[in-house]
């Protein structure tokens, strides 16, 4: 049995799902809910073609072992925020299992086969381990997620560039309330390089992962276009944009769940944006959010930066 709490329902996301389509907005949890999606996901991350995967697992990878010498033999809640698969929280499972560490695992997504996964993997390899299928950016989730009196010493991973799939000034300042004095948090973000970076999303293989949940409704590359664009953020220099939307090229009529959303051709579906920074920039992210670094690595090629952070 995979224990999974559920504070986000399928029925929940159904409704959500049909409201942003016809909102024109596709947000970035249901490029993970489909089957398909799922798939493409894990076929994106399978081959190290996707290399913004391949520096964050590495990176881990590299320093799962100095980053457990941080923490006391003594029991220590690993809290995942957007877990994903979980392969890279396993790595610090095992490199803390490995200091003497008892470690339980709390994986935390929107998306009920990654977290069947992440949760199955911690258990298999012997951790005590349960999901939670929450959404982030729900308040009352968040408040859900906050430490009781029985917690003990927590490391909060978010990990993948996953701040930047948020508001990443908000979403730091959230993710500081989760910290108690003795807790640390450990998140990385990509380096901003200009068209290398638009690069490494406009390709076939990030466009298949891109065009799954569209397809999962029946909307195909003949009906329309995916468009990658990047902008400055003006809040702050150092912080990116970089974004997708696909445009009709004809009327589009894709079937929700027995209900029919029109797109006219030349309408605009917005589908999820990643922020990418500067390395200063990161930095200050966090600083503004009240969290200091305690240790800080770069991925092989310096365009990953990834942060171990706390309260002063």
């Amino acid at each position: 049995m995979i224990p999974i709490h559920a504070l986000l329902t399928e029925n929940a996301l159904a409704d959500e799902f049909v409201a942003a389509f016809r909102a024109r907005r596709l947000p970035e949890k249901f490029f993970y809910w489909f089957p398909l999606s799922v798939r493409a996901w894990l076929a994106l991350c399978s081959d190290g073609a996707y290399r913004n995967f391949v520096r964050s697992h590495s990176l881990v990878a590299r320093s799962a072992g100095e980053l457990a010498a941080r923490f006391p033999p003594a029991p220590l809640e690993v809290l995942s925020l957007g877990a994903g698969q979980g392969d890279k929280d396993l790595l610090l499972l095992e490199a803390l299992r490995a200091r003497g560490i008892r470690a339980s695992y709390r994986p935390v997504d929107t998306s009920q086969a990654l977290l069947e996964m992440a949760c199955g993997a911690a258990l298999a390899a012997g951790f005590r381990a349960q999901g939670v299928k929450a959404d982030l950016t729900i308040a009352a989730h968040r408040d859900a997620l906050a430490a009781t009196p029985e917690t003990p010493r927590r490391l909060v991973l978010l990990l993948g560039n996953t701040l930047g799939a948020f508001d990443p000034p908000a979403q730091a300042r959230d993710l500081a309330a989760l910290l108690r004095p003795d807790d640390a948090l450990l998140v990385d973000g990509e380096l901003y390089a200009g068209e290398a970076t638009l690069a490494g999303y406009d390709n076939p293989l990030n466009r298949r992962f891109a065009w799954a949940p569209l397809h999962a409704v029946g909307i195909g590359e003949e009906d329309g276009e995916l468009v990658f664009e990047t902008a400055a953020d003006p809040r702050r220099p150092g912080l990116h944009r970089l974004a997708k939307h696909f445009r009709a090229a004809r009327d589009v009529a894709p079937r929700l769940g027995g209900e029919t959303v029109a797109l006219p051709r030349d309408a605009r579906l917005e589908m999820g944006h990643s922020y990418k920074y500067a390395a200063p920039a990161f930095l200050a992210l966090l600083a503004d959010a009240g969290l200091a670094p305690r240790w800080q690595g770069q991925s092989d090629d310096g365009r990953f930066l990834m942060v171990l952070a706390a309260r002063p």
